[in-house]
């Protein structure tokens, strides 16, 4: 099957996604683009998709890490990261808010960005609020990895890739990324890529 999932250089990645109205939800046709994401997401496999990178322009994105796609991590790089497994969870019209001022710097992958990997930084800890799929009004205080996996998602919403917010040097083919940082703890990654010199880090 072709993938479903639009690549950088697609507009409606650029966009500013609209909200979700009330007369859209729990209709068929937001059902169908619920499954769509879900199936679309699984299939990459990936760990979050947010409805622009289905070329649909409305603020919901699906979530859910499964155990197998940690499998392959150390458990230095499952605990560093905070990575645990995370059920399936939807989130409509969601609003993210950072909870302390904690920021962490880890590797991230894009599946409209295909193949290719870099050093992302983002708060350690947000609380995001919302609906889900069926209107309720939903709050999550999320830590580590699933909170990565919000703040991916939600920039999608606002027309952000991972890209805009990278450590320049650190992008590279997943594949070299694998090669030469697999296993690694993120303060021999840093060391290896310069990181740690004054300024870089703040800077980017």
């Amino acid at each position: 099957m072709e993938n479903p999932i639009v690549q950088v250089g697609h507009p409606v990645l650029r966009e500013r996604a609209r909200d979700v109205t009330p007369e859209q939800l729990g209709t068929a046709e937001f059902r169908a683009l619920l499954a769509r994401m879900t199936e679309a997401m699984r299939q990459a496999p990936g760990v979050g998709l947010a409805a622009p990178q289905l070329g649909v322009s409305l603020r919901v994105f699906v979530l859910e890490d499964r155990a197998e796609l940690q499998a392959a991590l150390t458990p230095v790089e499952r605990a560093e990261r905070e990575r645990v497994p995370l059920p399936l969870r939807v989130f409509v019209n969601p609003t993210l808010k950072p909870v302390g001022d904690e920021r962490v710097t880890f590797f991230e992958g894009c599946l409209s960005v295909s193949g290719y990997a870099a050093l992302v930084e983002r708060w350690r800890e947000v609380e995001v609020t919302g609906l889900d799929e069926a209107g309720a009004p939903v709050s999550w205080r999320a830590r580590g990895w699933p909170a990565r996996i919000l703040q991916h998602e939600a920039d999608h919403l606002d027309g952000v890739i991972y890209v805009d917010r990278m450590h320049p040097r650190s992008f590279g083919t997943l594949p070299q990324v694998k090669a030469r940082f697999g296993g690694l703890p993120i303060a021999e990654v840093k060391r290896a890529l310069g990181l740690e010199v004054p300024g870089v880090e703040a800077g980017r």
